[in-house]
């Protein structure tokens, strides 16, 4: 009886690859992509030599991990983006100028944007807070 060899490597590293790839272009991974590439990973594993199965709750262990870390930054971008609206109220009713001078005027209101801190003037024009805005 012949048999004849196992070549799932290739394969292996195409869907992982795929993958990392896929999951960079998010700026990270959820576990829906970690599942997916572990599922690959298991279809194209080398029947022969099968995968430790150590090393799967290793590399869950880590994704959880990372996935903690990324949470708790998350949590932490929301406190920061609090504070500095805490921050940013002190500016309504002065004076500010954006860094290039083109805008300048009374500031209304603030609110927090994707970008940022937007601080709205009484002529309806936006400045984001940044290097270079002048309060006065």
């Amino acid at each position: 009886m012949s048999v004849s060899a196992v070549s799932s490597a290739p394969k292996a590293a195409e869907a992982g690859a795929t993958g990392m790839t896929q999951a960079s272009a998010k700026a990270g991974m959820d576990y829906d992509a970690f599942l997916k590439l572990l599922v690959a990973e298991m279809n194209n594993q080398d029947p022969l030599n099968p995968t430790d199965s150590t090393e799967y709750v290793a590399q869950f262990a880590s994704f959880s991990t990372v996935e903690q870390s990324i949470q708790t930054n998350k949590r932490l971008d929301t406190m920061m983006a609090v504070s500095a609206l805490t921050q940013a109220d002190a500016l309504i009713g002065r004076t500010m100028t954006s860094s290039d001078g083109s805008v300048s005027g009374e500031v209304s209101s603030i609110r927090a944007v994707d970008g940022g801190i937007q601080a709205t003037l009484t002529s309806g024009k936006t400045i984001m807070l940044g290097g270079g805005v002048a309060v006065s």
